[in-house]
């Protein structure tokens, strides 16, 4: 499936996304700056959160509560390697039947679960985004 949107059509591209999910893992894949973080908010509020949601950067991970679930965003783009990801206990978020949104999940590529939505996302020229999901 592919979207090709501007900004502002951003939470009906996300309301389109979480109507055909299969999966509660959701990896991001895109350039610095081609609106992972962006889209992870409006899919979050799409799911009902009431939190202001931010990239996790410097804490790697933040938990947003939606009704009878919760959401983990994942930011791993300063995680030196795998080992660090085993070291604060991922497996625990990958394998808990919640919500997870990883930016960066490159990184962790052999942690992976086999079952995930993958989101990649392509800044184009005119500013608007070219998503693919497979």
């Amino acid at each position: 499936m592919q979207f090709t949107y501007q900004i502002e059509d951003i939470q009906s591209v996300a309301d389109a996304i979480l109507k055909q999910l299969t999966s509660k893992t959701l990896l991001f894949y895109g350039d610095m700056g081609s609106g992972k973080t962006t889209l992870i908010k409006a899919l979050s509020k799409q799911l009902g959160t009431l939190e202001i949601v931010n990239s996790p950067t410097f804490s790697i991970v933040n938990e947003y509560e939606i009704q009878n679930d919760l959401i983990y965003h994942f930011d791993l783009y300063r995680i030196e390697n795998e080992e660090e990801a085993l070291n604060f206990g991922i497996e625990d978020y990958l394998f808990s039947d919640h919500y997870v949104f990883i930016e960066w999940p490159e990184r962790i590529a052999h942690l992976l679960p086999e079952d995930y939505t993958k989101i990649t996302i392509k800044l184009n020229l005119d500013g608007s985004r070219t998503l693919y999901i497979d």
